[in-house]
């Protein structure tokens, strides 16, 4: 399987390049959305992708745009984006892209947590609270909350996006748009969370994106519930690993986060700047694995 590191499509003007997505403009109203096989862990890109890696994120973001289509709508327009390139680029686009409506971005990411993982984990420990919102004494690593939280944080140009108190997004949006952004991502998420156990996965927390179109109207756009955007556990390795206190086995990127904390540099540990450490190619097999297996799990009849 050839991997596309960086997409190259000159019939277009480019408007973007992200961590994984290039997007480019079509015509003022539309968005060529190509997912690469890039990865980035501690937000720096790695110099190897992860071969078939957009592949599987866009089959997975359009699997669930399809399921949650009627709790939202989505910035996907129904047309195919080889349309809308050269015959001879169709090969860069085909099977990783999504024509989507172009649409004023909210300037939230939208997180919804139903387990205590990572940096809401770490928060806890210092405040018993994530984001503002108090939860019970007593919780652990990758604990199962007592419902659902919206924990935003806002979206940052360059480095880390910060984690805010809805307050904050208030004072950012308006209480009316700040408050129907929460209750639809904690919906979204909790019907998402219900379906992805019944295929053997938990989905411990995610990330969406909301856009406006020029009606005003919410719209749910870039990826949803990709191992990229959410934390994947699977439910047959969640019981140990929560009662030894470490982190669950996963389909998202922390094989390659914890291969990166291990790895020396001149005896030393990567300091989390670019250029990063070169991926061996068994973390790059065993990601690319995990991956296809949460896709897989998801969408087995």
């Amino acid at each position: 399987m050839t991997a596309l590191h960086t997409s190259n499509i000159t019939s277009l003007p480019l408007l973007a390049r992200g961590k994984v997505r290039d997007n480019y403009a079509v015509g003022n109203d539309r968005i060529l959305m190509v997912a690469s096989d890039r990865l980035s862990a501690f937000d720096v890109i790695m110099g190897e992708p992860i071969p078939g890696k957009g592949e599987i994120l866009t089959r997975m973001a359009l699997f669930w745009f399809a399921r949650l289509g009627h709790i939202c709508p989505n910035h996907l327009t129904g047309e195919a984006p080889e349309s809308v390139v050269t015959p001879a680029e169709v090969p860069q686009v085909q099977g990783r892209s999504m024509l989507v409506k172009r649409l004023k971005p909210i300037m939230v990411e939208a997180v919804v947590r139903g387990y205590l993982a990572g940096s809401g984990w770490k928060e806890y420990q210092e405040s018993q609270s994530v984001c503002g919102v108090k939860l019970p004494a007593g919780l652990k690593n990758a604990s199962k909350l007592p419902q659902p939280i919206f924990t935003p944080a806002a979206k940052a140009t360059s480095g880390h996006d910060e984690n805010v108190s809805f307050e904050h997004v208030e004072g950012m949006i308006g209480p009316q748009l700040a408050a129907k952004i929460r209750d639809l991502s904690i919906r979204i998420y909790q019907e998402a969370a219900d379906f992805a156990l019944t295929k053997g996965l938990i989905i411990a927390d995610t990330k969406f994106e909301f856009g406006l179109d020029a009606q005003g109207q919410v719209v749910l756009m870039d990826e949803v519930l990709t191992p990229d955007s959410s934390r994947y556990w699977p439910v047959e390795g969640y019981q140990a690993a929560f009662a030894r206190g470490e982190n669950p086995p996963s389909y998202d990127k922390q094989f390659v986060r914890d291969w990166l904390e291990s790895v020396r540099i001149d005896g030393h540990p990567w300091d989390k700047t670019p250029p990063a450490p070169r991926l061996p190619k068994d973390v790059i097999e065993k990601t690319a694995a995990k991956y296809r297996e949460a896709l897989q799990r998801l969408t087995a009849a």
